[in-house]
């Protein structure tokens, strides 16, 4: 660590050079100031660490010295230095692993009733809600984007955008399969009922990153349909689009043209086939790692949602909450604070650090 460091210090001393050099460039000197701006706190933490590294082994030889008095100011200073270095260094590992590209994106969240019938569809628009109100809790803004009702309040499928600092690095962990158990409203008997919804996280890609040939999609036109089915409207405004290439279909049918929707189901795509690249991408990296956390399967139960005992159980990293009315209204940001400290320990020993 401490050579990666060094090199990373003499990268930054190099652009402090050439910035004195190349005062009438001002397009390099733009350059190097956005660089030089980038490793500035990690520069800062190095130096600190070293400090505090340089100052621990000074106090550790004036404790076992002869003079009493210095000795014993020594001693206190190296306990408070014992816990200081360790800290500093976690910070600065952290600070050295790469960062996700996709972390400072908008989010696409796609929500779908799994095994469990109507319970099912009225558990994906709890879940729904779950994280439109952690949203407003961010003050992040929110697009709906494609509903598919079900007509007891409930969703087949239900994909919205949210919009905001960070929105992506919030949600990328919650890619799975969900798990409720509770009595369902129209269960007679009072029997607890199991049903699952998956949930798909996918950072919001711009049209430059990924371009579509006109070639690749297939474009249906159709009338939107209400919860029963029924055609709700007598132009066809409703847009299915299928990608040629993967056999990835998206529809979109909310918006009142036709042109609207075909933008919004041509974002999700894309959104889409980012992530399919950025899947590949990692996997060539890190053979041992997926994207999410845990296998990253959808076939895998990440949370289990059980309301008789108002508890949530994320089976990933052993969180447990007896708070469950609190998380289904958003109050996520312990749980989510657990998942990114997992995540990057991972990151941290995968990288042997």
């Amino acid at each position: 660590m401490l050579d990666k460091i060094a090199g990373i210090e003499a990268r930054y001393d190099e652009i402090e050079k050439e910035l004195s050099e190349a005062a009438s460039n001002y397009q390099r000197v733009a350059e190097l100031s956005k660089e030089r701006s980038d490793l500035q706190p990690l520069v800062d933490k190095a130096r600190a660490y070293r400090a505090a590294l340089q100052r621990q082994a000074e106090a550790k030889e004036l404790a076992y010295g002869k003079d009493a008095e210095l000795a014993e100011l020594a001693e206190l200073e190296l306990a408070e230095l014992d816990e200081q270095v360790p800290k500093l260094e976690l910070e600065l590992k952290s600070m050295l692993l790469p960062s996700d590209p996709r972390d400072k994106r908008n989010v696409i969240v796609e929500i779908r009733a799994g095994a469990g019938g109507d319970e099912a569809g009225i558990f994906a628009a709890d879940l729904y809600r779950m994280y439109t109100r952690f949203a407003e809790r961010q003050g992040w803004k929110q697009e709906l984007l494609s509903t598919n009702p079900t007509g007891v309040g409930g969703y087949k499928e239900v994909t919205f955008m949210l919009k905001g600092k960070g929105a992506f690095s919030r949600l990328k962990f919650e890619s799975g399969v969900h798990r409720v158990q509770r009595v369902p409203a129209t269960e007679a008997q009072g029997r607890i009922h199991t049903s699952t919804a998956t949930v798909a996280v996918l950072a919001e890609v711009d049209e430059v990153e990924i371009k579509i040939p006109e070639t690749d999609i297939k474009m249906d036109v159709y009338r939107s349909q209400g919860a029963g089915g029924q055609n709700v409207q007598k132009n066809s405004t409703a847009v299915r689009i299928t990608h040629l290439p993967t056999g990835i279909v998206v529809q979109c049918q909310d918006e009142r043209s036709q042109l609207q929707n075909r933008l919004r189901a041509l974002a999700i795509l894309r959104a889409r086939l980012y992530e399919i690249e950025e899947e590949k991408r990692r996997s060539e990296q890190e053979a041992a790692r997926r994207s999410q956390v845990g296998t990253g399967e959808r076939s895998e139960k990440i949370r289990t949602y059980n309301y008789p005992q108002s508890r949530v159980s994320d089976h990933r990293v052993g969180f447990t909450s007896h708070n469950l009315p609190a998380l289904m209204d958003g109050d996520l940001d312990e749980l989510f604070d657990e998942l990114a400290t997992q995540d990057e320990a991972d990151r941290l020993a995968a990288a042997g650090m």
